[in-house]
């Protein structure tokens, strides 16, 4: 076969699991199916976030909404759109002050005073990105300076020891985690490893950094604070956030979401996933405040605007498959959900879950929403042009020896894997990646 797969990204396949759920300690309520990532390029991971899936190190992920104890769904800001909460704008002016200090603040008023037109429009419009840098050790006046340096990098995400004793701390403060239990290995691979290829591109704002990157937050020159992003062409992708316990007072939580919807705005992201959303979780309520806010349908991969009445119906049932009603408005696009008064807890305890217990029911065959069916997966003409890169060779999937006496109802066959794919992924996506074995 004469292709070449330098512009197409490699997975693994692995399997359909069901792990504890951290949320809810479900023993087996946490259900994906899973792969393994060795090369994905930004393009291509973009498409997957939009489709409901995540990563955690190399491993990429596509939870079962349906059969998850606490279904997670896709959500995402509008940097563009995004306006400040009064809380949230209390908590960034608190830190700034707290960062600039009253002495430089009397000073620079004194030398460097505001016109009357630029004190009312800062009183009036809270802009964001300005408000976000002032207290950057690089915004001091002069031979003005701060009380405190504030520095905020944005970082290759490699490891070192400066890195691993905040995630130390943190995992075992904040997550009360044994400190046995915390190790360098895990660090690295959660935290540091990426399959998502890094690159330097230009978006006629700026040059647009690509890739998995460590937001790092110095205060006097000491890491106490670090985001873990992956910078895709169409937004900011949160993946993980961790603080010094002697920096809580500061809720770096909430002023980190806001940096990274500024950086989202300013660099030409866009928007800004900040991960899953869980209603019935407590701790996750707050990705919600940052609005506007849009949801994912898990069927028809369409983001919606997550509205009160929508949040109210997540209240009532735990998954929702955000069908837009076929009805327009006569002024603009889809806009009515089918009525969520209706439902009840009840749907959800008479779906039939018996699948998800069983090993051996194809990925196809499980219901799980977003995926193919196995009437909806093309022929197996189709399937078998699948590129497959075994001992270092580049192949059809149909040109391998157990192609024609495989079947997609054996799980652990060549055309039972392909078939599987093939249902995860979709056809379109298929084109953009090849499976990995060797």
């Amino acid at each position: 076969m004469e292709t070449s797969l330098e512009h197409m990204s490699s997975i693994r396949p692995d399997c359909y699991s069901n792990i504890k759920c951290g949320y809810c300690g479900n023993a087996s309520g946490n259900i994906s199916y899973q792969v393994y990532a060795t090369d994905l390029t930004a393009e291509f991971y973009q498409k997957l976030l939009d489709r409901g899936w995540r990563r955690s190190g190399t491993v990429l992920y596509k939870p079962d909404l349906r059969a998850s104890c606490c279904p997670p769904y896709a959500i995402r800001v509008d940097s563009l759109k995004y306006r400040p909460s009064k809380d949230q704008r209390q908590k960034l002016n608190r830190f700034n002050k707290q960062m600039i200090g009253q002495r430089y603040l009397q000073a620079a008023a004194r030398l460097y005073p505001l016109t009357r037109e630029q004190a009312k429009k800062r009183k009036q419009d809270f802009d964001l990105i300005e408000r976000i840098h002032e207290s950057e050790v690089y915004e001091q006046k002069g031979s003005l300076q701060h009380d405190h340096s504030f520095v905020v990098t944005v970082e290759a995400s490699n490891f070192s020891e400066e890195k691993y004793s905040l995630y130390e701390n943190y995992q075992r403060v904040v997550h009360r985690q044994s400190p046995t239990s915390i190790d360098r290995n895990a660090f690295t691979s959660f935290l540091c490893d990426s399959p998502v290829r890094n690159k330097l591109t230009n978006n006629q704002i700026c040059d647009q950094q690509i890739g998995t990157y460590h937001q790092c937050y110095r205060i006097n020159g000491i890491l106490v604070a670090m985001g873990v992003l992956d910078l895709l062409p169409n937004c900011v992708s949160a993946i993980y956030f961790m603080y010094h316990e002697n920096v809580k007072k500061f809720d770096f939580g909430k002023l980190s979401a806001m940096r990274e919807i500024a950086l989202a705005k300013e660099n030409g992201y866009h928007w800004w996933y900040p991960g899953f959303y869980i209603h019935d979780c407590i701790k996750m309520r707050y990705k919600a405040e940052y609005s506007p806010v849009y949801i994912l349908g898990p069927e028809s991969y369409q983001w919606q605007l997550f509205t009160k009445d929508l949040k109210h119906a997540f209240s009532i049932k735990k998954y929702h498959s955000l069908i837009i009603d076929s009805t327009r408005t006569p002024t603009g696009p889809l806009t009515h959900l089918s009525d969520l008064s209706k439902i009840s807890d009840e749907d959800s305890i008479n779906e039939d879950l018996s699948h998800v217990i069983d090993a051996d029911v194809p990925l196809f065959a499980r219901n799980m929403p977003g995926i193919l069916t196995r009437e909806e997966l093309p022929m197996e003409s189709d399937l078998g042009k699948m590129f497959v890169k075994l001992y270092y060779t580049e192949r059809f999937a149909c040109d391998l020896e157990d192609w024609g006496s495989s079947s997609i109802d054996d799980l652990y066959s060549i055309k039972g894997i392909v078939a599987e794919v093939f249902s995860a992924f979709g056809p379109e996506l298929c084109k953009e990646i090849f499976l990995n074995f060797q």
